[in-house]
């Protein structure tokens, strides 16, 4: 790199450092793992007959650099919001979140009693050992899609891939 500063100038060595990224493939995946946040054990509640709002869990690994969850969708609701919830004394409080920073290298959850995603206005029951999909929008790593799999409780640490 130092022969092409000499050759061609800072600007043009920028510009074909970023070319030689663009044409291997190899360098793209290494770069897309700097700011890629891992997804894990994405689950929901199964719901009842007539229930038309449901909870959506998972587990986001950040990745090389902070990041932040700025939204989640599903064809399945129609709406999704990021949510939080607390025990005040004996009240419940549960509060819509615009994102959620997912720190570098740390371990985000999205548990029963904590941050959720609420499935709003579902078109069909969340039965259990069906699935659907999901998408999560990134501020760095862009949308990360999950497939979502209806269970009664959380899946254990042996059926997390």
């Amino acid at each position: 790199m130092n022969h092409l500063l000499w050759i061609f100038g800072r600007g043009c060595a920028m510009a074909l450092a970023g070319l030689l990224l663009v044409c291997n493939p190899e360098a793209q995946a290494q770069a897309a793992a700097q700011v890629q946040a891992f997804v894990q054990a994405p689950w929901a509640r199964p719901t009842v007959q007539g229930q038309t709002v449901g909870g959506g869990y998972f587990r986001i690994d950040g990745g090389a650099t902070n990041d932040r969850l700025l939204g989640v969708s599903a064809d399945i609701a129609q709406s999704v919001e990021l949510h939080t919830m607390r025990m005040d004394g004996d009240v419940m409080r549960m509060r819509q979140l615009n994102s959620v920073e997912v720190p570098a290298r740390q371990t985000v959850e999205f548990k029963p009693g904590g941050m959720h995603v609420m499935l709003i206005g579902l078109k069909t029951p969340l039965k259990v050992g069906n699935s659907f999909p999901m998408t999560l929008r990134f501020e760095k790593a862009g949308a990360v899609s999950v497939n979502v799999r209806v269970l009664p409780a959380p899946p254990s640490a042996e059926h997390q891939h």
